[in-house]
């Protein structure tokens, strides 16, 4: 006998439904909040930190009653890091290194991902192969082979048929860092590559059989079409490189130990910071200044350090999120 149908049963089961739903969906709502605000946390706390320290006098260094907000507003640690850092003409030396190679590297990085995308040749696919293989090789094992090429730089051997000697030394100087980045070779290059080739992939053929009918080359129709229609992946390698090639390391000591830029400089901030507190109070070579006094000023001069790429953030985050979305690096 089958069960006789009741309304009032089917009503009370769907408002258990809508309950269970509404709890499953608020408590989803929970933790993917609590999940937000502990990324949000780390990320955001150290910043916060750096300027506490930054505006906090020498004698709160040692009051146990402060946290984040000090008692004694100062300037003070920002007017030491500035002097110790020579901070103006640094940035500008270093955001003039960073823009020359930015703009090199988005290029020729574009114009690579663009020929792999569309034109087929023989070994097209190993070449590609390899290039996606630099992405995984670590940068320290091509220190000594790079180092030594552009100590002794040629091309096809021309500098010693001409000259004689076994090669121009290019080392102190922009030009290996201009060279890497106008051939594609430079700082996270591949992965620059393989984000333009999966882009054009994208784009469908009948814009360049267009173009093609109109009269348009190759390289008119990458110039006039396909690169205004890559405006995602541009903003993307632009950004990357910008901020990649401002906190490098590896390229500057390699090539450029000499130069004043700011990787270098904050390098050797803490020991630099320390020698110039101390001859600043009139203690001499042999005396040390209070270490936590020292940290106070190195925090500054990080901050300055970043600063730059925090206001860069603030203006480009919409243009940031939106291309690595339609570039499809995140799928």
């Amino acid at each position: 006998m089958q069960p006789i149908w009741n309304p009032a049963d089917a009503a009370a089961h769907n408002r258990i439904n809508r309950v269970k739903n509404k709890t499953l969906n608020g408590l989803w709502s929970i933790c993917r909040f609590l999940l937000i605000i502990g990324i949000v946390f780390i990320i955001v706390y150290p910043i916060l930190m750096k300027f506490s320290v930054a505006f906090k006098a020498k004698e709160d260094i040692y009051n146990p009653t402060i946290y984040m907000i000090p008692v004694h507003f100062t300037l003070d640690n920002f007017k030491l890091a500035l002097d110790l850092l020579d901070y103006w003409p640094l940035l500008l030396n270093t955001m003039t290194y960073v823009v020359i190679t930015m703009v090199l590297t988005t290029m020729s990085t574009a114009l690579a991902g663009y020929g792999f995308a569309r034109f087929k040749f023989p070994g097209s696919n190993l070449l590609f192969g390899l290039v996606v293989l630099t992405i995984l090789i670590p940068m320290s094992t091509l220190m000594v082979p790079m180092y030594l090429h552009f100590r002794n730089f040629d091309v096809l051997g021309l500098v010693h048929l001409f000259t004689g000697k076994e090669g121009i030394n290019l080392l102190n100087s922009f030009w290996p860092s201009v060279i890497t980045s106008a051939t594609g070779t430079g700082l996270k290059a591949g992965l620059f590559i393989y984000i333009f080739r999966q882009f054009f992939r994208g784009l469908p053929k009948e814009i360049e059989e267009a173009a093609l009918i109109d009269g348009a080359g190759g390289i008119k129709t990458f110039f006039t079409i396909m690169l205004p229609n890559a405006l995602p992946p541009l903003i993307t390698v632009t950004l990357f490189s910008f901020v990649w090639q401002y906190n490098d390391t590896f390229y500057t000591s390699l090539f450029m130990s000499d130069s004043a830029l700011m990787p270098l400089k904050i390098a050797s901030f803490p020991a630099d910071a320390g020698q110039y507190l101390s001859a600043l109070a009139g203690l001499g070579a042999s005396g040390k200044m209070d270490p936590n006094y020292v940290a106070l000023v190195v925090d500054t001069g990080i901050l300055l350090a970043i600063l730059p790429l925090i206001v860069l953030y603030l203006f480009v985050q919409r243009h940031f999120v939106e291309s690595v979305e339609r570039t499809g690096v995140v799928g």
